[in-house]
């Protein structure tokens, strides 16, 4: 019987599961592979750096565009191209910049066209189903 070597994943990748910026990362996080063990332990019990880049940040597009409401093209197209931390997040969300305003006004017209889209076939599922006479009322 061989033993088989356990998953393992580029820091790159743990550093996305895990929602933070790989650069702000200590550098022996960055140096090596990480285990699907020793992920899982990073997220079920933090150690205090992984604890303070989540809090404080730099945090990675993703998550940036996620605290503004607003998608990561959003951000590129506001002039967004790196890392914020949460105090810059926090700045732009009391100033709101026009471009900030106006992504996120797109981002909820989305959401909202989304929604439609899903009622309306929703309701045409439930006509159909209506309709089939092999269905018992």
């Amino acid at each position: 019987m061989t033993s088989r070597k356990p998953q393992s994943m580029k820091p790159a990748t743990a550093a996305k599961k895990l929602g933070i910026y790989l650069p702000a990362t200590p550098a022996e996080f960055q140096a090596g592979e990480v285990s699907r063990e020793q992920l899982d332990e990073l997220q079920s019990n933090p150690p205090e750096w992984l604890a303070d880049l989540r809090r404080n940040g730099p945090h990675p597009r993703p998550v940036v565009a996620q605290k503004l409401n607003v998608t990561i093209s959003g951000l590129a197209r506001g002039g967004v191209s790196e890392a914020l931390t949460t105090e810059e997040i926090s700045e732009l969300l009391q100033n709101r910049p026009q471009w900030l305003v106006d992504e996120r006004a797109n981002m909820a017209a989305v959401r909202e066209e989304q929604k439609r889209i899903r009622d309306a076939a929703a309701a045409k599922s439930q006509k159909k189903i209506k309709a089939d006479p092999r269905h018992y009322h």
